[in-house]
C-alpha cells in the first residue's frame, strides 16, 4: 500500500469520526471538498514537476543511446582508416555513454513509474470530490428535512398542550359571571327606581289627605 493510500484511508477515517460528532454534517462535507480541492491542486502541480523530470531523463537516454550509434559508428571509421588509437578513443566513449544510459534509463523508469502513480491518486482524490460533491446536495435536502421536522415536532406539541376545550370552558364561566354581574345591578336599579316612586307616591297622598281634611274642616265652620 502506497504511503497517499494510508493517508487517504487516515483522512477517511478522521472524517468519519468528525462527522459522528458533527452537528453540521453539511458544513463537515464542505470543509471535506475544499481539503479534497487543496489536495487535487499540489498533486497536479507534483504531477507536472514529474512530467518535466520525466521528459528530461529520457532526453538524456535518448542521447546516451544516440553518442553510443555515433561513437561506435566514428570507431568503425577509424579503424578502416587504420587510425586504432583513434577508434579506441571512439569506444572508450561509447563504453561511458553506454554506462549514462543505464544510469538514466533507471532514473527515467522510476521517474516514469510515479508519475503514473501519482496519475493514479489524481484520479482517486478527483472520484472522490465528485463522488461526495454529487451527494452532498442530496445530504443538505436531507439535513434541511430533518430540521423543518424539528420545528414542526416542538411546534406540534405546542399546539396539543393547550387544552382548547378547556380554555372555552374558563371562557363560558366567565362570561356567564359577567351576565350575573350585568343582571344583578340592572335589578337593584330597578329597586332603587320603584323605591323612590313608591316615597313620591307617598308624599302626594299625604298632601291631598291633608288638603281634603282641611277642606272639610272649612265647611263644617261654615
Amino acid at each position: 500500500m502506497s504511503v497517499f493510500r494510508r493517508m487517504r484511508d487516515i483522512t477517511a477515517a478522521t472524517f468519519n469520526e468528525h462527522l459522528e460528532q458533527s452537528q453540521d454534517p453539511v458544513q463537515l462535507i464542505d470543509q471535506f471538498l475544499y481539503n479534497t480541492r487543496q489536495e487535487i491542486a499540489e498533486a497536479e502541480k507534483l504531477h507536472q514537476q514529474y512530467a518535466v523530470h520525466t521528459r528530461q531523463m529520457k532526453q538524456q537516454l535518448d542521447h546516451a543511446l544516440s553518442m553510443q550509434a555515433k561513437r561506435e559508428e566514428q570507431a568503425l571509421l577509424a579503424l578502416k582508416a587504420d587510425e586504432e588509437h583513434v577508434a579506441k578513443l571512439a569506444l572508450q566513449e561509447k563504453m561511458l555513454y553506454a554506462e549514462k544510459e543505464e544510469q538514466y534509463r533507471e532514473l527515467w523508469e522510476q521517474s516514469r513509474e510515479s508519475l503514473r502513480e501519482l496519475e493514479q491518486q489524481l484520479d482517486t482524490l478527483k472520484t472522490e470530490y465528485q463522488t461526495v460533491h454529487s451527494k452532498r446536495q442530496y445530504y443538505a435536502a436531507r439535513v434541511q428535512t430533518l430540521r423543518l421536522q424539528q420545528q414542526m415536532n416542538e411546534r406540534a406539541g405546542t399546539y396539543g398542550g393547550r387544552n382548547v376545550p378547556r380554555m372555552f370552558n374558563r371562557l363560558e364561566d366567565r362570561v356567564a359571571d359577567m351576565e350575573a354581574e350585568t343582571m344583578s345591578l340592572r335589578e337593584l336599579r330597578r329597586g332603587e327606581e320603584y323605591t323612590r316612586d313608591a316615597h313620591s307616591g307617598g308624599s302626594l297622598l299625604e298632601q291631598e289627605w291633608a288638603r281634603l281634611k282641611s277642606k272639610l274642616n272649612n265647611s263644617g265652620k261654615e
